[in-house]
């Protein structure tokens, strides 16, 4: 039903593999490739009419026999989906199995004293039926007894009874093209070398526990390692430069740690069918909590950079801990709600569970056909140093103050939408477009950003299982700055006074990849990720990256 709230209890790894950020890596939500429906999710109840059988008609021959076997002895059972699949092909096992369940209810009905209900006619058919499958019946109830064996020996040997261990590991391998950049300052003048364009290895790796207290709630428990980093691409050793992004280049896997860490630690209860809440110290982010639109979105199964992994947006204030809600209000409409702060554990320091940075979010997920999720989100943020940890694009949007060598605080606005149209089984088109207004709170002038992108995934592409994704879009840029002379960051890094006005260029990001799906847990996929203008700058060469990606979950 929720994707966040479910998902660990049946198929944790892939879905943090798709909901986590670049701190934590979502290698959701996902996705949300693999989310819970509220319609799908139960399994038909016995059939007791032959109407509730959607793909039955009066007019088919054998409408009188499956009408007998449903209403008379109700030993047929459809598909979740109410249809009987009357033309598809099976196996003697599967007929053998059949009639063994319409001998159960015969017998049921002798023994109960309804005997009238079965006809000598009846009798005698299911005793030949029985006789000619008798070899076939034999092997069926041999096959259940080995298997309810193996489940008891499973069942002894499990790792918990309570709690489900999961896990992945991420390993890429990525080379850029050599390029040169107008950096310092920026004036037209191709300046610096990027000194990241040797061939290096990125891993993640990632451990999950959930611990089930009953059947609508769990603890989930997280553990993350990462090793490699594409490193920004141009280091000129000036802090104050540097606070516009050079994030450019940076991969939806990647998080160097070193060492392991606790990415997540959160409560979930189901306290309705309709309402889920999540609370915790890490991992309450809104990657985690909203719904994706994108139904590929995973940096360990989707596409490669993280700037394609969502908009944004919904990676400002890379949250760790607080508390969020899934409402789903409606079939085809859900609300999804957050507050969360980057360091709940620090008090008193402006960077507590209130008064440091935190995020505040909420999302409108509406499924108007089965083709298509258009989402509209809005997220308020502080930030105590005036990045928006986004990691993409701008994301630093005032210079350090000169005159005290702090970074500023700054509180932001920002709105934005997602679409995703399943034109065909075997191709998906979608978009989203973001917009932020922040300023720096007593003081004049607001600094605003854009960011979009359009993408087309490939589902099955050549092979079942595989994903072949294209993806173009601009990260987001600082449009428009008119904050106090001297913060406003596009003409701090031209000329070093920061006066008002937005970026000179637009950085255009190109990406294609295929996955190829080696087995159930295993996938290879290799891509390439062009970006022209980085860092919004005209004179900055474009930069072209080479990746091969490779996941595994178990």
């Amino acid at each position: 039903m929720f994707a966040w709230l479910l998902v660990a209890g049946f198929n944790g790894v892939a879905q943090k593999a798709i909901a986590q950020d670049y701190r934590e890596t979502e290698a959701n939500q996902s996705a949300n490739a693999d989310q819970f429906s509220l319609e799908n999710t139960e399994p038909m109840a016995q059939v007791t009419s032959v109407s509730q059988l959607k793909d039955v008609q009066p007019t088919d021959w054998a409408f009188q026999a499956i009408q007998s076997l449903v209403e008379r002895y109700g030993c047929i059972a459809g598909y979740p989906d109410e249809k009987y699949r009357g033309n598809r092909s099976l196996t003697r096992y599967e007929f053998a199995a059949g009639v063994n369940a319409c001998l159960d209810r015969v017998n049921e009905l002798i023994a109960t004293g309804t005997s009238d209900l079965v006809t000598r006619a009846d009798l005698a058919t299911l005793q030949r039926l029985q006789t000619e499958f008798a070899a076939e019946l034999k092997t069926l109830r041999g096959r259940v007894d080995s298997l309810e064996t193996r489940t008891a020996e499973i069942a002894a040997n499990q790792f918990s009874a309570t709690t489900k261990l999961n896990g992945l590991v991420i390993v890429g391998v990525q080379e850029r093209t050599g390029n040169r950049g107008d950096v310092n300052p920026r004036d037209g003048i191709k300046d610096t070398d990027d000194g990241g364009t040797n061939a290096n290895v990125i891993s993640l790796t990632q451990l999950y526990l959930t611990s089930q207290f009953s059947p609508r709630s769990y603890l989930f428990t997280g553990l993350l390692v990462g090793k490699g980093s594409t490193s920004p691409r141009f280091d000129n050793n000036n802090v104050t430069r540097d606070r516009v992004s050079r994030n450019d280049v940076l991969l939806g896997y990647e998080f160097p740690t070193d060492n392991w860490i606790i990415s997540d630690l959160n409560f979930h209860w189901l306290v309705t069918d309709n309402l889920a809440v999540m609370v915790g110290t890490d991992g309450v982010s809104m990657p985690y909590a909203f719904r994706g639109p994108n139904r590929v979105e995973s940096a360990a199964t989707g596409p490669l950079s993280y700037f394609a992994q969502r908009n944004p947006i919904l990676n400002i204030g890379y949250g760790h801990g607080g508390i969020a809600v899934d409402w789903q209000f409606a079939k085809r409409a859900s609300l999804q709600a957050i507050y969360t702060s980057y360091n709940p554990g620090n008090p008193g320091q402006r960077s507590g569970l209130f008064d440091g940075n935190t995020t505040t979010g909420v999302q409108l997920l509406l499924t108007p056909s089965d083709a298509v999720d258009l989402s509209l989100y809005y997220v308020n943020n502080y930030s105590s140093d005036s990045c928006l940890l986004n990691f993409v694009g701008d994301e630093c949007l005032t210079v350090v103050d000169s005159s005290t060598g702090k970074s500023q605080p700054l509180q932001t606005n920002a709105v934005g939408a997602t679409v995703n149209w399943q034109v065909s089984p075997h191709i998906t088109l979608g978009a989203w477009g973001g917009y932020t207004k922040s300023y720096i709170p007593g003081r004049s002038g607001n600094v605003e950003t854009t960011n979009y992108m359009v993408f087309l995934n490939f589902p099955d592409l050549f092979a079942k299982g595989n994903l072949g994704g294209i993806y173009i879009g601009q990260p987001p840029k600082i449009t428009s700055s008119n904050l106090p002379v001297g913060s406003n960051v596009p003409d701090f890094i031209n000329t070093g006074l920061g006066r008002a006005g937005g970026q000179p260029g637009t950085t255009t990001q190109i990406e294609a990849f295929y996955r190829f799906q080696l087995t159930d847990n295993i996938s290879i996929t290799p891509g390439i990720i062009h970006i022209l203008e980085p860092g919004h700058t005209p004179d900055n060469d474009p930069v072209t990256i080479g990746i091969l990606r490779s996941s595994f979950s178990f």
